[in-house]
């Protein structure tokens, strides 16, 4: 049986996990969505963009509620906080994803050519309003969030708004996160699609690979004059929900400490890095499962990069740096911890295995011919 302190880590680990499978799952949905209004000149064209995704948006979005639950489970803390701090931002993105299911089934009800215009652009706000949040709650992780627990009670108050998230670094960020996941949706593009919109996706694939490089770049320079939080002294690592008992101090430059006292771990955002020019690459020459394994790592890498750079820190606070939530402190009990692991350990194979059952009989190319012949069938 792993001690608390393990298990701890191990679910900071399986969050991770989630919030990978949701970027690289769902993240080639909103892509795609946020490309539909231009790898499609004509209704067909739109057709296989939105067949491609069709069958399995519903269930890729899993991964974000997995991810979400296993956040309340496991650090109710951080889930109470946190969504506090980001109420109006949540709230915003929640209501951009559903424009996702009206926009599936409604568009292909009327043959009216501005009622189905009007559901691609809906879909196109869905992919892209989504990946701009997410990407800003992000990048507002490393300026820390105005909220802090008062020291008596643990009530949680904060003090900021939506306009204080809409700042500088943020927006870059919520940048970077739409770019990154119009890249996946390229990538998956040029994997099952043919014809006009399998060229024009390869198109946008080359140019965005440039623009995701050279924004992860930007971040990762941003984050040296950046102050990071460092954790100065800990408290019991084998106590539950006690975000008060640490002292945390601020350096320039702290949130890159990890990869200075650990230079092996600098591998992770070099291929966040270089995983747009390989997947540029390998689309250039029609390899593209290559290309698209690719972008997932470049989603993966940014995650991870992210995640290292924060740890433990998960939920940091600007205005009162010692009720920054870490991995440590925001922990639910042992024994809440154990029996999600269990549960977790026996389902989650499940899942994965259902899901590649699922798109290996969907696999194969969407083209123009398919989408005329099963007209009534699909999207």
């Amino acid at each position: 049986m792993p001690d608390y302190f393990t298990l701890k880590l191990i679910w900071w680990l399986l969050i991770l996990v989630l919030l990978i499978g949701f970027a690289i799952m769902d993240g080639f949905d909103m892509g795609v969505a946020m490309l539909l209004p231009f790898v499609g000149r004509t209704d067909e064209e739109r057709r296989v963009a939105i067949n491609v995704v069709g069958p399995t948006w519903e269930g890729n979005q899993v991964w974000l509620v997995l991810a979400a639950g296993a956040i309340f489970a496991a650090w109710p803390l951080v889930y109470a906080a946190g969504f506090s701090s980001y109420y109006l931002a949540l709230l915003l993105a929640l209501c951009a994803l559903y424009l996702r299911p009206v926009g599936f089934d409604y568009r292909s009800k009327l043959a009216n050519p501005r009622w189905r215009a009007f559901w691609d652009w809906a879909l196109f706000t869905g992919g892209l309003v989504p990946a701009l949040i997410f990407g800003i709650a992000i990048g507002n992780l490393f300026l820390g969030l105005p909220f802090r627990f008062d020291p008596t009670t643990l009530r949680v108050s904060y003090e900021g708004g939506l306009s204080g998230q809409l700042n500088p670094f943020g927006l870059v960020c919520g940048g970077l996160a739409a770019a990154m996941l119009a890249l996946q949706g390229a990538a998956y593009l040029v994997l099952r699609s043919e014809g006009l919109v399998w060229q024009r996706a390869r198109r946008y694939l080359h140019g965005l690979a440039i623009l995701v490089s050279s924004l992860l770049l930007g971040v990762m320079i941003w984050l040296n004059f950046l102050p990071g939080l460092q954790l100065l002294q800990h408290g019991d690592l084998n106590t539950a929900l006690s975000p008060l008992t640490k002292l945390v101090g601020q350096q320039a430059g702290g949130w890159l400490a990890h990869y200075q006292h650990t230079p092996w771990l600098k591998v992770v955002p070099l291929l966040a890095l270089l995983g747009p020019a390989i997947a540029s690459l390998f689309a250039a020459r029609n390899l593209r499962w290559g290309a698209f394994l690719a972008t997932s790592v470049t989603c993966a890498a940014t995650l991870a990069s992210a995640a290292i750079a924060l740890f433990p820190f998960v939920l940091p606070s600007r205005i009162d740096p010692g009720s920054s939530l870490t991995l440590w402190d925001a922990a639910s009990s042992q024994r809440t911890l154990l029996v999600m692991l269990v549960v977790t350990t026996l389902l989650l194979p499940i899942v994965l295995m259902y899901t590649g059952w699922v798109y290996r009989v969907l696999r194969g190319p969407i083209t123009v011919e398919a989408i005329r012949a099963n007209s009534k069938n699909l999207y």
